[in-house]
C-alpha cells in the first residue's frame, strides 16, 4: 500500500492555500462598490439608495456607483464627482449614479425627475464622456456647465458655458450653446427646437439648484465667467434700448406741432 509522505502532504496544503486566498480576495474586490465622489452639502435632508438600504446623506458621505440621490421638497444637495465635476441637484429629484470612473472620464447619470445642474470638467481621455439621461432623451457635454430637468414628461436644457449636444431617444441631436436652451417631450422623434434662453430663466435655473441662499451675491459665486457674461447682456440690453427709445420718442413729441395748422409754401404755418 503506497502511503503519502507527511511532507508532500503540508506542500499542498500551503498550494491550496497560496491559490484560494488571492481569488477570495479577487472576488471581494469584484464585488466592493465602486466610489464616484461625495455629498459636500445638503438641505436640510437627503437619502441616497443603495441597493435595499436607504442613508441619510451628509457632507462627507460617500457616494457609489449605482447609488440614487433623492431629494424631498425643499430639500437640495451637491455632490462632488472624484473627476472634480459638481452636481447640483434640485428640490423633489433623483438622480442614480449610473457610473463615474474619474480615470477614464466616463460618467453616466439618470434623472428620472427633476432637475440637476451639471458643472463637468473637461474630457481630455480617449472615449470620455459626460451624459445624463432622461427618459426623454440624453445630454453629452465634452466639458461645461449645464441645467437639466425632466418633469411632466418633458426634457429640458439650458447652457450657461460651453455646448451640449442633446438627443432623443430616437438618436435625432442638436447642439445647445452657451445662453440657449431646447426642450424634448417623451416619445419625439423630431428635432428639437434651440432658441436664446431669457433671463428669467437663466435665473430660475440656477436659483432652483442653488445651496447658498437666495442672495444674488450667493449664487453669483457659484456662476461661471461665460455665465455672468451670458447674464449680464441679457441685462445690459434693456439698459441699453430703453434709454434709446425714451430719447426719440422725447425728440419726436419735441418736434412735432401742437396746434392746428395749414398748408403753406414753405411747410405747415399756424
Amino acid at each position: 500500500m503506497n502511503r503519502k509522505s507527511p511532507g508532500i502532504l503540508a506542500l499542498a496544503s500551503v498550494l491550496a492555500g497560496s491559490i484560494a486566498i488571492p481569488y477570495d480576495l479577487l472576488a471581494q474586490s469584484a464585488s466592493a462598490p465602486q466610489r464616484a465622489g461625495e455629498v459636500s452639502r445638503v438641505i436640510p435632508a437627503v437619502n441616497i439608495a443603495r441597493g435595499s438600504k436607504s442613508i441619510s446623506a451628509s457632507a462627507k458621505t460617500v457616494v457609489d456607483w449605482q447609488d440614487v440621490l433623492n431629494t424631498q421638497s425643499s430639500a437640495r444637495a451637491r455632490v462632488s464627482l472624484d473627476d472634480g465635476s459638481v452636481l447640483n441637484i434640485g428640490s423633489d429629484s433623483s438622480v442614480h449614479i449610473v457610473k463615474h470612473d474619474a480615470g477614464a472620464q466616463q460618467t453616466d447619470l439618470e434623472l428620472t425627475l427633476g432637475k440637476v445642474r451639471s458643472q463637468a470638467q473637461k474630457i481630455t481621455q480617449p472615449n470620455g464622456k459626460f451624459e445624463v439621461h432622461t427618459p426623454a432623451g440624453v445630454a453629452g457635454v465634452v466639458g461645461t456647465d449645464f441645467y437639466t430637468s425632466y418633469e411632466n414628461n418633458i426634457m429640458t436644457v439650458i447652457v450657461f458655458e460651453g455646448f451640449v449636444r442633446v438627443c432623443n431617444l430616437a438618436g435625432v441631436c442638436v447642439v445647445v450653446k452657451a445662453g440657449q436652451m431646447t426642450t424634448i417631450r417623451n416619445g419625439d422623434s423630431t428635432a428639437a427646437v434651440v432658441v436664446q434662453a431669457a433671463l428669467s430663466v437663466l435665473t430660475e435655473a440656477i436659483g432652483s439648484t442653488n445651496l447658498e441662499g437666495p442672495s444674488g451675491l450667493a449664487q453669483a459665486r457659484h456662476i461661471s465667467k461665460g455665465t455672468a457674461i451670458a447674464l449680464g447682456i441679457v441685462v445690459a440690453v434693456p439698459a441699453i434700448v430703453i434709454p434709446i427709445v425714451v430719447t426719440r420718442g422725447s425728440s419726436a413729441s419735441a418736434t412735432k406741432p401742437t396746434g392746428p395748422c395749414q398748408p403753406a409754401a414753405g411747410g405747415c404755418a399756424p
